[in-house]
């Protein structure tokens, strides 16, 4: 993997960073960071997820990535692990903050996700240099980057003592907002969430929960935005809803190449997305 070493605050990105109270100096990245700000939720929460846990960490990724939304999380066990995969099924963008240097993927399980991130236009990031060993205090401090780097936080599940809930004191400083999943009483890894409810945390009962507080223009933009398979074709969509309609311009304004263009809108076709107008002209259904 290809790693350097960027500046605070260099990458439009990256800018939230620079006002954090313990900015990091430095940022070391492997991948492809987005070229502009868009919309991104960190998901977080237990290294050993319930039944329960590992479907709604999952599924609110995959929905969040599906309508444009970045997912930040740390690539660690559990929550963070089914966050990144999320978002990756869903063709989306996510970021993994690691706390150790990027030479080396914590956990070693993790190594082939670190990767699939990075081909899939994702990113790797971390405040530490090459060489550098993941220790405790790390994931701690980690943590205010994978907030400062969101516009919320959600907890899907965490103990009452949890190392997740550093993440969401961060975010609080940040004034960033921080929502949570609510759990069965009776659950030991609802009692973070739940208590986060208490205190007056937004409740997640779904992805549209979440982009009313933080892009309210995604539930109605992008509502058609979410049909296709992968990001060429919501980008066809995209320039379609837009008000592109001829083939040419599609393909011209998409950048793709001729025969992944063809590919993709053959794929929309077929799949009830898009239909011909005739003379190369194309419309939603």
């Amino acid at each position: 993997m290809k790693i350097k070493r960027s500046i605070t605050g260099m990458e439009p990105y990256l800018q939230l960073l620079k006002h954090l109270s313990h900015a990091p100096t430095q940022l070391y990245i492997s991948g492809t960071l987005p070229e502009e700000r868009r919309p991104s939720v960190a998901i977080v929460g237990t290294r050993k997820p319930t039944t329960y846990g590992r479907e709604v960490s999952y599924d609110l990724a995959y929905t969040l990535a599906r309508k444009g939304v970045v997912i930040i999380s740390g690539l660690a066990l559990g929550v963070d692990a089914l966050a990144h995969r999320g978002a990756l099924d869903a063709g989306g963008v996510t970021i993994a903050v690691l706390a150790n240097g990027l030479d080396e993927i914590y956990p070693a399980t993790h190594l082939s996700l670190a990767k699939e991130i990075i081909k899939k236009g994702g990113v790797l990031v971390s405040e530490y240099e090459p060489g550098v060993k993941a220790r405790d205090f790390q994931f701690l401090a980690r943590n205010r980057i994978v907030s400062g780097l969101s516009d919320a936080v959600v907890v899907t599940e965490a103990a009452e003592r949890s190392g997740t809930l550093s993440t969401v004191n961060h975010a609080l400083d940040q004034n960033k907002e921080v929502f949570a999943v609510p759990g069965a009483i009776t659950s030991l890894l609802s009692v973070g969430p739940n208590r986060l409810l208490k205190q007056g945390a937004h409740p997640a009962l779904s992805a549209d929960d979440i982009l009313e507080v933080i892009a309210p223009e995604l539930l109605i933009t992008q509502t058609r935005l979410v049909l296709g398979s992968n990001p060429l074709e919501n980008k066809l969509i995209t320039l379609i809803v837009e008000g592109v309609r001829d083939g040419e311009h599609l393909q011209q304004q998409s950048g793709a190449e001729t025969s992944d263009f063809l590919t993709a809108l053959t794929m929309l076709e077929i799949n009830g997305h898009i239909r011909s107008l005739g003379a190369n002209q194309w419309t939603l259904i």
